[in-house]
């Protein structure tokens, strides 16, 4: 209900979250809530920590600064992400968006890694935590008000498809597991001497740091630059066979750029004896009519198949047989049977399942092993096979 009340309030016109300027306005609300929420948090439970003299509960307002900071560097990172493509970036500057929540995890970690230090300090040197009902009654709020940022900024993550949001949300869960922890060591602590302060600020320490290294993981794989969704690209080889005279496709290739800007480039295959200009209209449409259904980029290459003798068909079936045995085996396309001056030569490329070798295989050892068995079951023809892996 709030969460729609404050969309409603930024966003005047019809909610298209796939339009830079309504994202851009759903990640300054996300980072404008959550700043002043930490912030709050953050002195609330310093002035606390500071009276009842818990450690621990400094290092949780300590971390709702860094969150808070966090907040900051968010919205700074959108505003330089939805900066226009330059001569430097011509794709745009979309995976700042990235690095941004790169820095907030880097900030979570040493903030952790500080508070271990103050922790074990107070395991030393141990001082005695006063219980007042007040600071309770505030760290139960605390957790409240840490479990509806952290829904608040997924969904607004989930409609606007932003990494650094969803980051954002899993750190105010996981506050929410630091700030119950807490919670236990101020009741706990007033029924032991141990220094169960010192015991829980280390804890929560390697909680923060622990969090830091999940946000680390998140935002850096896009960074470098992931695997694409299999259902996205089986709807867009499903749909681009939907087109007229096309029969096949391979070699899809999908790059993100951020969030909105997506690249692909993908082959057709088409009879060869459909002319140039018919074949061409089509690609167009299907480039401008995919690129609008699935907010990418998409180039077309035309990969036009000659009429095939009986010979090929029945070699390529062959081979298809043989290889369907192979479970690393995907599929093969471009299949050609070549008559050269020397001889007949078979040529095709042959796409393997990357998720089912071992990284230390190359693509020549791939080539040498399995042109050396279409060599033994064709003898009379030599073999060239174009390895492609896909994972």
């Amino acid at each position: 209900m709030i969460t729609n009340y404050l969309l409603n309030v930024i966003i005047k016109e019809p909610r298209d979250y796939s339009k830079k300027e309504t994202r851009t306005k759903v990640a300054y609300l996300a980072s404008i809530v959550g700043l002043v929420a930490n912030i709050f948090l953050s002195v609330i439970k310093l002035i606390i920590g500071i009276l009842i003299s818990s450690v621990s509960v400094i290092a949780d307002g300590i971390n709702n600064l860094s969150d808070a900071a966090s907040s900051i560097i968010t919205l700074i990172g959108f505003r330089l992400s939805n900066m226009p493509p330059d001569k430097e970036h011509p794709y745009g500057h979309g995976r700042i968006e990235y690095i941004s929540a790169l820095m907030v995890a880097f900030m979570v970690i040493l903030v952790g890694f500080q508070f271990i230090r103050t922790s074990y300090d107070r395991i030393i040197n141990p001082h005695p935590v006063k219980f007042e009902a007040y600071s309770f009654v505030i760290l139960i709020l605390s957790i409240i008000i840490k479990m509806w940022l952290s829904r608040f900024n997924y969904s607004l993550g989930e409609k606007i498809n932003a990494t650094g949001l969803k980051a954002t949300a899993t750190d105010a869960l996981g506050d929410v597991l630091t700030t119950s922890v807490v919670l236990v060591s101020i009741i706990v602590g007033r029924f032991t001497t141990l220094p169960i302060d010192g015991i829980i600020g280390i804890i929560v320490s390697l909680l923060i740091m622990y969090n830091g290294y999940n946000l680390v993981k998140d935002t850096i794989s896009p960074l470098i630059g992931e695997a694409p969704d299999e259902d996205l690209i089986r709807s867009i080889n499903m749909d681009i066979l939907t087109y007229d005279y096309i029969i096949g496709t391979h070699d899809l290739f999908i790059h993100s750029y951020g969030a909105g800007r997506t690249m692909a480039t993908v082959d057709v295959e088409f009879p060869a004896d459909v002319d140039n200009i018919t074949i061409h209209e089509v690609i167009d449409r299907m480039e401008r009519e995919l690129g609008e259904k699935y907010d990418i980029t998409l180039v077309v290459h035309m990969d036009p198949l000659g009429p095939e003798t009986k010979e090929s068909y029945e070699l390529r079936k062959n081979i298809k047989r043989i290889l369907k045995a192979d479970p690393i085996v995907k599929s093969i396309h471009d299949f050609q049977l070549l008559e050269k001056d020397d001889g007949k030569e078979i040529e095709f490329h042959l796409v393997i399942d990357g998720n089912k070798i071992s990284k230390t295989t190359s693509q020549e050892d791939l080539k040498a092993d399995y042109e050396s068995l279409i060599r033994e079951k064709c003898t009379d023809k030599r073999c060239n096979l174009i390895v492609d892996i896909e994972y």
